[in-house]
């Protein structure tokens, strides 16, 4: 942002008399002697932001930032600010578990009696209960007819629940915190609680959390929302306040981190961050997609993918195979289904790598007849050191015209004279993870075409004793993937420099 400090410090027009989180920022300071930290002071600042008639510009609040920055303490001194001074009757506080809710409101509950002025507002007979499935926290105002009730009429109540189809039903909510938005996997959660915000005047609605997964769909839909409305310039009533790395960042780019961890060498150990970092990258798959949710608030497709979406992108290479024609290998591959197939291209470059390319795809019912009748003549064209097949896997549909004809029934049609047919058996799980070691390495080149950068995204593992492959489970496809991972397999293998250059035109 650009523009004069301002009393909010980051050259916005907001004021004391423009939002209420100047108050929370000095009610945290002064009553609780809790003071925010500048991310979340700057947070409640601007999800404090007031329309002309005094009530709160935004009706959804969406906040993203990495573990263990403080988030859990905003809330909690949200929470009390809310009861104490704004006085909203009904503060309801969520969480995938119970027990994740009950950790905000036992820490909510603590400060407010370690502070004898707020102390004397919370009821003597039932102030806190907690009884689980009824934790709350009463405050009646010192002023009340009964101020030593919890039933006083102007009582102010703080309740937790667990996020799921019943939390928040039959009450009036004047804030809903929804902490962990990420694992909310359908709306059942979200349809439960938020509503009751609806028949509050000046209602609002908390959803914090650090980055998720496609399975994220209410966070997903949220942040989309907002990121469209930003995008248009369209003035709503959803806020998004995110904290995150760019999605393609490195993660042991400490600069990156730092964007996702604003309170990184406060709360969060610089060197800890680069160590943690530092296994996840040498474990991948699960570890590492669980770093890049969890410290850096990047959002990934797949928990646990098969290729570093981040490493994949890092070995973009725009470029061709025409220096290395005397060396290229192919491979085909089917999906499960019989809808798709691929026929992808690899040769290794002169400085080491290895660069993959797209060759073919055929698509829809049938496709495997124009693999058939289309794959042989492709093939004698193009003329490959080497041409390879997964007969264990989905291409045994094709194992009659695919294996090499001439070894078995001395007909010259199949393979083309010069090219080896290699049948790609007990090795998979090597073919598969020498693709990730590759990309991990960065000594693989690609020019981002649109299928394969698809479905490297999507790729996830499919755990083989001590070792994976690429999971052919679910609805997409991976046949491309296998195609390019055969490929890059074949080519290693090949010896180098062998023959003379041709050119080489799909």
């Amino acid at each position: 942002m650009t523009g004069p400090p301002g009393p909010c410090g980051c050259g916005c027009a907001l004021t004391p008399e423009t939002s209420y989180g100047f108050d929370v920022d000095e009610f945290a300071e002064v009553v609780l002697r809790h003071p925010l930290d500048p991310w979340q002071r700057w947070a409640a600042i601007h999800a404090g932001e007031l329309l002309p008639d005094g009530s709160p510009r935004f009706s959804i609040v969406l906040i993203l930032v990495a573990r263990q920055n403080g988030k859990t303490e905003l809330l909690v001194v949200l929470a009390l600010y809310w009861l104490y001074v704004a006085r909203i009757a009904m503060v309801l506080g969520t969480s995938t578990k119970l027990d994740y809710a009950k950790e905000s409101w036992k820490k909510a509950v603590k400060l407010a009696r370690s502070i004898a002025e707020l102390a004397g507002e919370i009821p003597k007979r039932s102030g806190v209960r907690k009884t689980n499935g009824e934790q709350e926290l009463v405050v009646v105002p010192s002023d009340a007819v009964t101020p030593d009730d919890a039933d006083d009429p102007d009582a102010c109540r703080y309740k937790i629940a667990a996020a799921n189809e019943e939390g928040g039903r039959s009450l009036s909510v004047g804030r809903f915190i929804a902490d962990e938005l990420r694992q909310h996997h359908d709306y059942s959660a979200w349809d439960a609680a938020e509503p009751a915000t609806s028949a509050v005047d000046g209602s609002q609605v908390f959803a914090l959390s650090n980055a998720g997964s496609d399975k994220s769909v209410v966070l997903n839909d949220l942040r989309e929302t907002a990121l469209a409305a930003i995008e248009s310039g369209e003035a709503g009533d959803l806020m998004l306040a995110e904290w995150s790395a760019p999605e393609e960042s490195d993660p042991l780019d400490l600069a990156a981190l730092a964007q996702a961890n604003p309170n990184l060498g406060v709360r969060k150990n610089t060197r800890k961050l680069l160590a943690t970092a530092r296994r996840a990258v040498a474990r991948g798959g699960a570890a590492l997609t669980g770093f890049k949710t969890e410290h850096m608030c990047i959002r990934v497709k797949v928990l646990n993918p098969a290729i570093d979406p981040g490493a994949w992108k890092r070995c973009e290479d725009v470029g061709g195979l025409d220096e290395v024609r005397a060396r290229v290998a192919m491979c085909l591959d089917v999906a499960p289904d019989q809808q798709h197939a691929t026929l992808y291209a690899a040769a290794v470059l002169d400085d080491d790598r290895v660069r993959v390319d797209f060759v073919k795809d055929w698509s829809g019912p049938g496709c495997t007849g124009a693999v058939r009748r289309e794959l042989p003549g492709l093939i004698k064209r193009l003329r490959p050191k080497a041409f390879g097949w997964l007969p264990a896997g989905p291409s045994a549909a094709l194992a009659a015209d695919l294996a090499d004809r001439r070894a078995t029934t001395g007909r010259k049609d199949w393979p083309p004279q010069g090219v080896k047919v290699e049948e790609i058996r007990g090795e998979l799980a090597a073919v598969c993870m020498g693709l990730d070691k590759e990309v991990a390495a960065k000594t693989l080149a690609h020019s981002a075409d649109p299928l394969l950068d698809e479905q490297v995204g999507a790729a996830e593992r499919l755990k083989r004793g001590d070792m994976w492959v690429f999971s052919r489970r679910g609805e997409g496809h991976v046949d491309a993937v296998y195609a390019a991972a055969g490929a890059v397999h074949l080519a290693r293998t090949l010896p180098r420099g062998v023959g003379k250059p041709r050119l080489i035109v799909p």
